[in-house]
Formats: C-alpha cells, structure tokens, sequence
C-alpha cells in the first residue's frame, strides 16, 4: 500500500513547514512536522539542512513530545525557537553535546525523545516559551518564559538580542501580578472576555482575549546562568507597548542592532466597527522615553508583514488595498526609510500579487513570489530601478525565500501541485540554475499525471486549471470526474494541498479538475473585477466553461461527475447546487450560505460591508448572490462538513443549510466536526473526512452501496 491508498500513512508523512538560513549561509533550519502520540496529533520539530551538498543527510536538532516552532538564528548561530516543552533544573541537565544527536540534543531516535519526556515533567503552564540551542549543539536551555507565553518571535542581525510577543491580562502590573491573575480565573473556574471596543473578537479558529498582546525585548543571558532567573529581563518594548488589540496577529522584526522593533499595528478605523492595520517603530528598551513612530499609515489600506533591510536603512511592507463597493482592492510591496520619509511602491505597474518577500543580502533588491497563471515563481526588482525579473520559470510555487550572503544563491521550499514541500538551492550567477537538497519530508510518488487545460468563457476570457488524471485513464476507461473550486476566493491552485490533495481521489479511479475561475489570483486585476461583487457570476459561469471542456475530453466519462469545495470553494458548492442538475453528487466543506447571515457572524465582516455593502440599507448584492435563496431548485445529494471551532465560515451556515435542506426535503448528510476548524487538522479526524467523501461520492457517482466509514 502507498502513502495515497492508506489514509492514516498519508496523515502521517512528514511534512516541511518552513525553512530559515544560518547566517553564515552554510545550513537552513528546517520546521517538520510529524503524528505523535496516543490519539495522534501532529508536533513540530527542528532539523539541519546542508546548504552545500545536495548528498548531506538531515539532522533532527530538537527533540521534545511537545514539540518546537519558530526557529530564528542570532549573530553567532545559535538558534532561538518556542516550545510548551518543561524546563528541567539545570543540575539533571545533560553537559552539552552528551549523548546528542548530530549537532541537536538529546539522545538520537524517538526512543530518546520518549524517555526524555517521561522524566522531565512540566513546570508551569502548558504556555510556549523561548529556547536557545547553542550554535556548537548540545542542550537546549529555556531564557524566557513570559506568564502569556511566547506567541512570536524575532532575533537582532546584529546583536545577541530578541523580541517576543506574549499575553498580558488588563490592568496587570508585572509579570508577577499577571501570573497570579491568571492562577485566579483558572481557580474560579470562568474563560470570561470582555470586550470594550469595536475592534476584531476572533480569528480563524481562535478567541482573542481575555490579555491583549505586549512586545517584550531584551538581551540574550549568559549561558550558564540560572534559566528561570531570565524571565526578570524580558520586559516590556517601549512606552506604549499596545493595550488592547493592536498587536494581535501582526507580525513584527527588530532592527539590526535590536534598538527597536518594527511590528504591524491595528487601530480603529474612520467608519465605525472597522479597522486598518498601519506599520509602526516602537523602541524595544523599556525605559526608552521615545514614543511609538508611525511608518505607513493610510485610511484605505492596510500595511503588514514588515521586513527591515539587511543595512536598517529601509522596512518593507505588504500594502493590502481596501475593497469599495465599484471595485476589488489590489497588493504591492512598499518601502519606506526607517528613520521616517516618503513611501514608494516597489512594484507600481506590475499586475500580480505579491506573496512573499525578502530582503537580498546586500539591501540592493527583493525576492518575491507570486500567484501568476497557476504557478507561484519567485521574481527580483531592483531597488533603484523597479526593473521585475522573473527568477524561476518552472511549474512551481515557492515560498520560505531565503536569500545567502554573498548573493550568488536563494534558497526556497518548492512545491507543485504534485509535488510535497521540499528545500532547493537557486544559483542565481548560473541562469538560476535548480538544485534539490536533501529533505526531511517526506517523499512521494503521484498515482497519476498533471494536464494543463483551458475553455473560453462567455465574455472570451481565457480560463485555465489543472486536471489530475489517475494511471491508466483513456479512451478505453475514462475516469469519473470530480470538480473542485479553490477557498479564498482570491487564491490559485498551483501548489501542493494536504488538506485537499486530489491525489488521494486519483489513486481511487477519479480525475480531478482544479479550475482558476474569475476571483482568482495570478491573472491581473481584471480577473477580480469580473467577479467583485458578484460570486454567483462569472466565477460560476467560469466554473461551468471549463468544466464543459474538460467533460469533452475521451478520458473522461462526462456521465460521472461530482462537485466539491471549500470555504468559497463551498460556497461555489452551495450556488452550483441551486443553480444545475448536472453532478451526480456535491460536497460543501466549510461554506457560506445565507449571506445576510453570515456578515455578521464572520470574524472578517469589514470586507463584506465594503464590496457588498451594508445588508440593511444596500441589499441587492446578497440577494443577486446567496445560496440559500435557491434551496427549493436543488435537486443533487450534498454531503455537508463543517467545523464548530470556524470562525470565517461559522458553524451557523452548515446548520442552517442542513435545516433548510431538510424541510424541502432534499437528500443530504451532514459530517460534523465539533472540535476542528476552517480546517480538519488532526491526524484522527483526517482519514475521517476523506473516507466519508468517498463512500459518499462511491454511492452517487459510482452507484455502489453507501457503506458508513468504521469511525462513526
């Protein structure tokens, strides 16, 4: 059996989340994650990649049941990274490098891990804190461990410094009184938040409150040294650290010499109930007096996932566009001088969305990836003549951008839509030549090959996608045909997907047509404006076209054919079901119903009031758009999922399309999953999932009995 017809071996495949490069550009840090324990979940871990042979074997440098995240070098290369990992006394330490894996700590093999875990029990609560892992190996030691935990992280270029963001409780004063505050709700048994302001109450999976974030900065301790004695030096960045939700899910960087911390910024916006997210500099010495300087600010935008350059001279930044009712917004890169001035568009005439970025060693430019025409490449603009230069030209999509000292080398994580994550090496003084290093994830064989395909929409705009295609579909045995719509809707299906991998579906007979209808990313502007405003429209219409070609095709069997998606994808689920007979069954994972409804239940309401409008005084484009109102003309079995724990697309839409399903009598089943997200993350839940959808699609596409999955 492979990896694709046993679902518990595919939930299990390590996968690469991430890589970050030494400063001496001789080796990246790799994030793995990996199933462990009893129920299974997944937990992250550290490893060392070689950046100058393609041959070097990976080695694991953390090892712990709980896991580690966000590794981040300081100057001398030692490694800095979160975990919920105990601290053990120092004295039942071992001397650094005893019985140590290559360049990692603790014994090699997950028989080291176990036992280790066994023996070293937690202190305090099951909150992250910062870790050091010493350039020469050896142990790990704990330097921070902040009574909110350690939810960010970020290290000076230039100095043995960093910066963390944590939970502060209101009104707390110190650390001290947060933590006995903290001891007291858990005492008095209540979650309780209170919230004063028009500012954001959750996102994605997760509440925000009761504390509110704070920068914390300090020094690196010596090592040596007690590690719980280092909490009393994190302390609070600056005069105005943030007091109620400014800081929440914003990223931020220390400048070189670690004087200062650059960090997104959310206030209150002009329009009542909404908000924008400005760039600011807050001095990262506690008893600085200088108040927080405001970088980018514009009532239209929103500014976030700063950079700063190699030098400290200038901070980049992602400039996110407002929707207005007429028109959909649009993303650049900016940069602005850190010491204050003028900023400039880095990217003015270049008609795709940047996706990430990275400074060049040497200041003088940028590396970016972007969503263009179902592949994400990396591209270059120089700083001083904005001249964009495409640097990779193959099928992947590439992100974690690592530029090296020296400039002759990018490193990436690269991905396709049938291939998994893995580290490459750029030669960019050798025609940017290609290189793969050696993996720590996992490796796999696709059951089945990738076909680039197209259709001509109504108004004649070209709409392309990808068709898996399972071994040995032809003329003779053409496949069934499962149609998928993408989440977002500003997203495009080039990459790698564990959560909706079509390969598991190819190794069961099915193609699978991954479409980039109108709303999509990577086609210019103008393919938003076709569907800004109008979900119901061309990205249906879209949708259809290229599914009319596809049916065409002699490999395909155009009288079995199935419909799914998520988020939007569910959406387009919902809309398909109302609006044609065609597919023998629909799947709606995640997807928006009623969209009076849902506006204002969503935990992103601003962008609906501003390109639909407010629902009660501006109506015409819910109702020109919403599912719900169509319930009566579907006439297709629906399997519905959803997640309780969805902030997005809330729990609220699946029931009340399960209700309404149910008095009109349509056929349907309901998967529901009361601890999971947006998303079905768990290793348990995962082969869940995926074997109700087959059985469901085997019923109604195939015509075989429907035989309920063992679990449930």
């Amino acid at each position: 059996m492979s990896a694709f017809t046993d679902l518990s071996a595919f939930a299990a495949v390590p996968r690469l989340t991430g890589i970050r490069l030494s400063p001496d550009g001789t080796w990246l840090a790799a994030g793995v994650q990996t199933v462990a324990g009893k129920p299974g979940k997944y937990v992250s871990s550290i490893w060392r990649v070689d950046t100058a042979s393609a041959d070097a074997r990976p080695a694991r440098l953390t090892r712990s049941a709980e896991g580690e995240s966000g590794p981040q070098f300081l100057p001398d290369g030692s490694l800095l990274f979160t975990s919920t990992r105990p601290a053990a006394p120092a004295a039942a330490r071992p001397a650094p490098g005893a019985n140590a894996g290559p360049g990692g700590e603790g014994p090699d093999g997950e028989e080291g891990a176990e036992s280790r875990a066994a023996s070293d029990k937690k202190a305090g609560p099951d909150l992250p804190a910062v870790w050091l892992l010493p350039a020469t190996g050896g142990e790990a030691r704990r330097i921070a461990a902040p009574a909110g935990g350690a939810r960010g992280l970020s290290t000076a270029r230039n100095a043995a410094a960093f910066a963390c963001s944590t939970g502060v409780l209101p009104d707390a004063a110190g650390a001290a009184d947060d933590a006995a505050r903290r001891q007291a709700r858990a005492d008095a048994g209540t979650s309780a938040i209170l919230h004063e302001d028009g500012l954001l109450l959750r996102f994605w999976d997760h509440d925000l409150g009761p504390d509110s974030v704070r920068l914390l900065a300090a020094e690196i301790p010596a090592a040596g040294g007690d590690p719980a004695a280092a909490d009393a030096d994190v302390r609070a960045a600056g005069p105005d650290p943030g007091a109620r939700r400014e800081l929440d899910e914003q990223s931020f960087e220390l400048i070189p010499d670690g004087s200062a911390v650059v960090t997104g910024w959310t206030t209150a916006a002009a329009a009542p109930g909404e908000w924008v997210t400005e760039i600011a500099v807050v001095p990262a010495a506690p008893e600085a007096t200088a108040p927080r300087r405001t970088l980018l600010a514009a009532p239209d935008a929103d500014f976030t996932r700063p950079g700063i350059s190699p030098d400290g001279e200038l901070v980049l930044a992602f400039r996110e566009q407002h929707d207005t009712y007429e028109r959909p917004g649009d993303v650049t890169l900016m940069v602005v001088p850190l010491a204050g001035g003028d900023p400039r568009d880095l990217l003015e005439g270049f008609d795709r969305w940047p996706g990430e970025a990275a400074w060049a060693a040497d200041s003088s430019a940028v590396f970016f990836a972007a969503d263009h025409e179902g592949r994400r490449p990396v591209f270059r603009v120089e700083l001083a003549s904005g001249a964009v230069t495409r640097i990779t030209a193959d099928d992947g999509a590439y992100d974690s951008l690592c530029p090296a000292p020296g400039g002759r080398y990018l490193y990436a994580l690269r991905n396709a839509i049938d291939a998994p994550p893995a580290p490459v090496r750029i030669d960019l003084e050798d025609g940017n030549r290609l290189t793969p290093l050696a993996s720590p994830g996992g490796a796999l064989d696709v059951p089945g090959t990738l076909t680039e395909v197209a259709a001509t929409a109504a108004d004649g705009t070209q709409v392309r996608g990808w068709l898996v295609l399972p071994d040995g579909a032809g003329p003779q045995a053409p496949a069934p045909l499962l149609l998928w719509v993408h989440g977002g809707p500003q997203s495009s299906w080039n990459a790698w997907a564990w959560r909706w991998n079509p390969w598991l579906m190819a190794a069961r007979g099915y193609a699978v047509l991954l479409p980039d209808p109108a709303l999509s990313t990577g086609y210019g502007q103008h393919m938003m404006q076709r569907g800004h405003g109008a979900w119901g429209a061309s990205p249906y219409t879209d949708v259809m076209a290229i599914t009319d070609a596809v049916v065409k095709r002699p490999d395909i069997d155009d009288t079995r054919t199935a419909m799914m998606g998520g988020s939007f994808g569910g959406y387009m689920a919902n809309w398909i079901a109302g609006h044609t007979g065609r597919f023998k069954a629909i799947v709606s994972h995640a997807g928006l119903w009623a969209l009076d409804q849902f506006i204002g239940m969503t935990d992103a309401p601003g962008y609906w009031y501003r390109a639909f409008g407010d629902p009660a005084g501006r109506p015409e484009r819910y109702q020109a758009n919403s599912p719900h109102l169509h319930v009566a003309d579907i006439v297709t079995p629906m399997l519905v999922i959803h997640g309780d724990k969805d902030y997005r697309v809330p729990v609220g839409e699946a029931l009340r399309l399960w209700t309404d399903l149910g008095r009109h009598g349509k056929p349907a089943k309901f998967l529901y999953f009361p601890d999971e997200n947006h998303w079905i993350l768990k290793p348990g839940d995962v082969p869940v999932w995926y074997e109700t959808v087959f059985a469901f699609l085997a019923e109604h596409v195939l015509g075989e009995k429907w035989q309920r999955p063992p679990l449930l």
